[in-house]
């Protein structure tokens, strides 16, 4: 590793012990509390606690302040939260605004900096050189996706290619043309890409070179991931971030893939329970709640992700000292409550991975029959999968129907469909369409 630090110095943060990771955080944190205090709604919101940052020096004393939600951010549109002159801001990201108003998010140039060298460490941990030609499928422009990992390959030294999303024949002939050993794509389009290199003949082990695969941006179960790798044959690597922190890059996988580890010399997590709002213990599944300890355009203090994870406390085999979070295990709005029981995407999509007649594409459709919720999972068979054993492709159905109900604790309808009959995006991938009453 001391190679790779004399090469790039910021790689040196990730060689930090738990002591001075925790000396960073003290150190930083009352600063990004003053930071904070700077925007109108913090020095608002805050006014009537009498705020003092040179006190708040610890998770426990931060958590005398209130947590920040994505309510808060689409109230402070388009300024509240900008702690510095519009003049030194030098780039906005834009949320979707798919589930409500679409906020803002302002960096300046350190910003984008620390952004980059956060995420450049993920890729510096895993294997990927100077040497590496990285692929960027991502989308660009309002998206943190793709700029989230161009300027970190960049920063490596990759000879960098930013295909953006989609035109999948044009993906295929830029990776045999170029080479490409690393990309940057959504699992379920890497999915899709591994059938379209199928159905052109192109046989990624011999007539590709890939290495590596980040993916992120859309949950995705390990059986998923698995599927992945075997058809591209490359490691997939899971990248966590959300806008409103940087994008991606807040935590990356190394190695070990035993979790995520979190940048935690600039984000200070907790994991909380997502009803009462009370901190959970290391270990135990809650909402992941951040704050940034180095931004200096939008500092946000106890943002609530609605990502469901915990702390992985045990130390992990590469040696790195920054804690990890589990894979992210859903999203608090993601919850589906179906006959009274919590449903999250992600477990039905781990049960149909398992099993090697399905397809990677699925829909979970929700509908209200008779005041009853009825949930039905439409699921792809593989192009491999015969379709004239009527007896054979309902064992497979009833096997599915079982497994899930085992899982979900009431029998779902199952469906099986013929390969490419369901929608398909470039963006990411639509699991759940809810048309219950009420």
């Amino acid at each position: 590793m001391s190679g790779i630090t004399s090469q790039y110095p910021f790689y040196q943060a990730d060689q930090l012990t738990r002591d001075e990771i925790a000396s960073v955080q003290t150190e930083r944190l009352p600063q990004a509390v003053a930071r904070a205090l700077k925007t109108p709604w913090y020095a608002e919101r805050l006014a009537s606690l009498n705020v003092v940052p040179d006190r708040i020096t610890s998770l426990e004393a931060l958590r005398e302040i209130p947590f920040t939600t994505k309510e808060d951010l689409r109230s402070g549109m388009p300024f509240g939260f900008l702690a510095v002159p519009l003049d030194q801001v030098v780039r906005m990201h834009y949320s979707s605004g798919t589930t409500g108003i679409a906020t803002a998010i302002y960096h300046t140039a350190d910003d984008l900096q620390h952004w980059a060298e956060c995420v450049a460490r993920g890729m510096l941990r895993v294997g990927v050189t100077c040497e590496d030609v990285f692929q960027n499928m991502m989308g660009y422009g309002l998206f943190t996706g793709g700029l989230g990992l161009h300027y970190p390959a960049e920063l490596i030294g990759c000879l960098t290619i930013p295909a953006g999303a989609g035109n999948t024949s044009r993906q295929i002939e830029i990776m045999k043309t170029f080479g490409t050993t690393v990309l940057h794509i959504l699992p379920s389009y890497g999915l899709r890409l591994a059938h379209s290199c199928r159905e052109a003949g192109v046989v990624p082990q011999r007539d590709l070179s890939l290495r590596f695969a980040f993916v992120g941006a859309e949950p995705h179960s390990p059986q998923t991931r698995a599927r992945l790798e075997n058809a591209l044959a490359l490691k997939a690597y899971n990248v966590y971030g959300l806008s409103e922190m940087c994008g991606p890059g807040v935590a990356m996988e190394c190695t070990a893939q035993e979790g995520l580890h979190l940048r935690e010399d600039h984000y200070l997590a907790e994991i909380i329970d997502p009803d009462s709002g009370e901190p959970l213990a290391d270990g135990e599944e809650g909402e992941l709640v951040l704050t940034t300890l180095s931004r200096e355009a939008m500092p946000l203090l106890r943002y609530r992700t609605r990502d469901i994870t915990c702390i992985l406390a045990e130390s992990c085999p590469c040696g790195s000292q920054h804690r990890r979070i589990s894979p992210i295990l859903g999203r608090t709005d993601d919850m589906l409550i179906v006959r009274g029981t919590n449903v999250y995407p992600m477990q039905i999509e781990r049960i149909l991975m398992e099993i090697p007649e399905i397809g990677s594409n699925y829909l979970i459709t929700l509908e209200t029959v008779d005041e009853m919720d009825e949930m039905t999972v439409s699921v792809e068979l593989s192009s491999e999968q015969g379709y004239d054993d009527s007896r054979r492709l309902e064992a497979i159905r009833r096997q599915i129907a079982h497994d899930l109900a085992q899982e979900l604790l009431f029998r779902p309808n199952v469906k099986l469909l013929e390969p490419h009959s369901l929608p398909t995006t470039e963006g990411k991938a639509v699991r759940v369409v809810d048309n219950r009453i009420g």
